[in-house]
């Protein structure tokens, strides 16, 4: 029995490991949480000398959950993508168990009508990896039929469906600058709480305010329980519109949880780290 947690990144400024050394950082974060969601791949594919330093600095169960790069599902949107996608998937591959899933992150203007391509885009891809698709789009959130069909397609490559929930962040005003800019950045769909696979992926947006995003994520504290004694092994990312107490508040999910189901193992003390002795001097 196994719940995964972490955060968008694995480092941060506000996070006590920014101080030690950048190279460090992860295996730093790691002292804290155990799953971490990989957006940087979205913007430029590592190489896989970098992927093997990631998974170096981490344990044989840390959970990486990497983005498919913006090429292949933004720009091109699946069509002439082979070397793109060769080129991730041989990045990734030094990761081995670690790549928990490979991310495919859909923009909002991919509808209904575009599924088929998602399918053969699928279809194609090596059975060495496990799958997961966020999709953005109103119509898959609000049509029965639509959010079938897409079940239909992910179900038949045992791809999991992640849901991104902002219902609690969207429940009243923004109240700070890091609110505000989300607000007008982050999708509002309905929340969506159904596993397709035995690894289902969460990603869920509190407030700023801690226990906003705690009294928010209850009926989620409530679901991953249900999938625990369902054998299922979930993952969640905890997010807040400026991320100062992510890594607490994805360790805080993780004990919520456990009060319901006490068989899960709680995690680990962090680690304390050590201070870059440069970056220190640098504050004066």
């Amino acid at each position: 029995m196994r719940l995964a947690v972490g955060c968008a990144m694995w480092t941060h400024k506000a996070w006590p490991w920014h101080s030690v050394p950048a190279a460090d950082r992860l295996r730093a974060y790691a002292g804290s949480c155990d799953a971490v969601e990989g957006n940087t791949t979205f913007y430029a594919t590592p190489s896989p000398v970098t992927a093997r330093s990631w998974a170096d600095q981490v344990g044989p169960e840390f959970r990486f959950v990497p983005k498919f790069p913006r090429t292949v599902t933004h720009d091109r949107r699946f069509s002439g993508v082979e070397k793109d996608v060769r080129a991730f998937l041989d990045a990734v591959e030094p990761l081995g168990s670690r790549a928990w899933a490979l991310w495919v992150q859909l923009p909002s203007a991919f509808a209904p009508a575009d599924v088929p391509a998602l399918g053969a885009f699928l279809r194609r891809l090596p059975r060495s990896f496990r799958y997961a698709v966020e999709v953005r789009h109103p119509s898959f959130f609000e049509d029965v039929t639509a959010a079938g069909a897409l079940e239909q397609v992910l179900t038949a490559s045992g791809a999991e469906w992640i849901p991104f929930d902002t219902t609690e962040f969207f429940r009243t005003p923004p109240g700070s600058d890091a609110e505000r800019d989300a607000w007008t950045k982050k999708p509002r769909v309905a929340r969506r709480a159904t596993a397709l696979t035995d690894r289902p992926i969460v990603r869920y947006l509190g407030r700023d305010d801690p226990a906003r995003t705690v009294s928010g994520w209850q009926p989620w504290a409530e679901t991953v329980a249900a999938w625990l004694r369902e054998g299922r092994s979930p993952t969640v990312f905890v997010h807040t519109p400026d991320n100062a107490d992510a890594p607490e508040l994805a360790r805080r999910f993780h004990a919520d949880v456990r009060t319901r189901v006490p068989a899960l193992e709680p995690l680990p003390r962090p680690v304390a780290v050590q201070p870059d002795p440069i970056e220190t001097l640098r504050l004066f």
